[in-house]
């Protein structure tokens, strides 16, 4: 029987050349499939602009694309030279939600106000230096999901993910006017200013569910085939603070594959995460689809080869089939030192991506979830 595992790692624009030219893409997707890898998640959405010309973004916002990649398709150079060496392609939406770092909502807020989220004070919502849209109001989260589509429509991906950002909002958010009206009439009464109350957290986090609903109905919708992906911070603090609710997430079989963020720099403590994720968040059924994201590399910071090794045999030793690194680099650093390691160690063998059928424990995915393609063609005709 033939091994199958995912074994990914995330392409970013930022600390890496991996985008700088086709040619060094052409690169890395060989080297990763030399190294025994199985799956690239390339970023295509952040800091305000996309890796692939958008209409989308064209249209609401007058930037095709990343200035810096003007003239060139980032996403089609990853998916030509991934796909030759049978490497799976899933964009990642990295910024999500967020509409900028430290630039008081950058573009996107200074094109659409009224998409700005807000605190219980009425400022835009800022936590940890990001801006924020409204990831509450419909016409937010329409922009959001068309931006998906659109690479959905027009590119030969494998899959689309999200993550700490999407679907998420701070905790913090939820005090803008239409958001409080719908609360208002719901429930009678003003939301609570303390932004953790269990019930205001938990409506604002169903809210985002019912968004991840509708993503993942519309994708399936217009190919049953693609991987729907989510590396969402760790349950259930990114309840508690970015509204993330992945546990019903698994339950309503909304996330095909699901990479929690144990981003912990020393052995004792990924593994005390992954004991409780294990005990209490997966059970055996959906256990297949946990692929936990592994910090690799960040600023000055490395794995050394022991964690990496300790961490890879820990995961298969719980039933984990596989991992995600953050990021690319990291396997490139100290003359390609720790890609070396898993080269000679876990992943010489070489293992095939799991079909969704394993990811869902033999099960077929469920028909109500596949077919919800309520307001599909509404959407696309308005959109594009």
């Amino acid at each position: 029987m033939s091994l199958t595992e995912i074994r990914g790692v995330w392409l970013t624009t930022t600390g890496s050349k991996v985008f700088d030219s086709r040619d060094n893409v052409v690169e890395a997707m060989d080297f990763l499939a030399e190294t025994g890898f199985n799956v690239v998640f390339p970023v295509v959405w952040n800091k305000a602009v996309t890796q692939f010309p958008s209409q989308v973004m064209q249209q609401n916002f007058g930037v095709e694309i990343n200035p810096q990649y003007q003239g060139r398709d980032i996403l089609a150079e990853v998916i030509t030279a991934a796909h030759r060496v049978n490497l799976k392609v899933i964009p990642w939406f990295e910024y999500g939600f967020a509409s900028s770092y430290n630039s008081n909502g950058g573009m996107l807020i200074a094109k659409k106000p009224q998409w700005a989220a807000r605190d219980c004070k009425g400022n835009l919502l800022n936590k940890n230096g990001f801006e924020w849209l409204n990831a509450l109001d419909f016409e937010v989260q329409d922009f959001i999901l068309s931006l998906i589509l659109e690479v959905v429509n027009n590119y030969d991906v494998d899959g689309i993910q999200g993550d700490d950002r999407l679907p998420a909002l701070p905790c913090e958010g939820g005090y803008d006017m239409g958001t409080v009206q719908r609360y208002q009439q719901e429930f009678g009464k003003h939301p609570p200013q303390n932004s953790k109350d269990s019930q205001w957290l938990q409506w604002r986090a169903n809210i985002l569910t019912d968004f991840l609903a509708r993503l993942y109905g519309e994708v399936k919708a217009i190919n049953n085939n693609l991987f729907v992906s989510m590396a969402p911070n760790i349950h259930d603090w990114a309840l508690k603070e970015y509204l993330q609710d992945s546990q019903t997430w698994l339950e309503k079989g909304l996330v095909d594959i699901i990479h929690p963020q144990i981003y912990r720099r020393d052995f004792n403590s990924y593994k005390g995460i992954v004991d409780r994720l294990v005990k209490q968040q997966f059970t055996t059924k959906t256990r297949g689809r946990l692929a936990p994201g592994v910090l690799m590399k960040l600023g000055s910071y490395n794995i050394n080869s022991d964690y990496l090794t300790q961490v890879i045999e820990y995961n298969r030793s719980c039933g984990i089939r596989g991992e995600v690194f953050f990021f690319y680099e990291g396997l490139r650093d100290n003359h390609n030192a720790l890609a070396k390691v898993l080269r000679n160690g876990y992943y010489a063998q070489s293992a095939a991506f799991p079909s969704l059928k394993e990811l869902h424990g033999g099960d077929e995915i469920r028909e109500e979830v596949v077919n919800q393609k309520k307001g599909l063609f509404t959407f696309l005709k308005n959109w594009f």
